[in-house]
């Protein structure tokens, strides 16, 4: 990743912020600490989609210990802004009585969709619920969460890549990019 390589997402330019190799080594360690965590335990890590598929991937994948992966759809994101509601696209397929849930999220700002998103798990009766966030924006926070396993604390500023998109461009992307302003 050239530190000055732009790249363009529909009306967008953005600017090189985090490498692929960086991100990949955070996720490791991740990996190792989960293990440790819920070693004898097989946790259920539940991705929310779409923007965390990547990072699921690569999570699941550093964690040497038997664990099972779901999604969820959850929605509140249009162009480069929170819409402020959080919609439920694709539910929960797996019963969750008793299980120890890691969430797996791409990005946390204000915390509103995961704040509400609990409400819903509160009701299946977990084990336990832990969250696993690949980037947090603090600045941004108006829902008080309790990240236990995070990759990369950020500015406020709007990001591209690894799993996160602009209108549908840039998830395949495996460096993250910012809004070049």
């Amino acid at each position: 990743m050239s530190d000055n390589q732009l790249i363009t997402a529909h009306d967008k330019t953005f600017r090189p912020m985090i490498s692929a190799e960086t991100i990949a080594e955070r996720v490791n360690t991740l990996g190792k600490q989960i293990a440790e965590d819920y070693a004898g335990k097989r946790p259920l890590l539940l991705a929310i989609l779409n923007g965390a598929y990547m990072f699921a991937a690569d999570l699941s994948r550093a964690i040497p210990i038997d664990l099972e992966l779901t999604f969820v759809k959850l929605s509140s994101y249009k162009g480069t802004s929170t819409t402020g509601k959080v919609t439920t696209v694709l539910g929960l397929d797996t019963d969750l009585k008793g299980r120890h849930i890691i969430i797996v999220e791409d990005i946390i700002d204000t915390g509103k969709t995961l704040t509400n998103f609990f409400k819903e798990l509160d009701k299946e009766e977990p084990a336990s619920v832990e969250i696993a966030a690949c980037f947090f924006k603090p600045e941004a926070l108006q829902h008080p969460l309790s990240i236990k396993y995070l990759g990369f604390e950020i500015p406020n500023r709007f990001i591209l890549g690894y799993g996160l998109d602009y209108d549908g461009l840039g998830r395949n992307l495996a460096d993250i990019y910012e809004l070049n302003v």
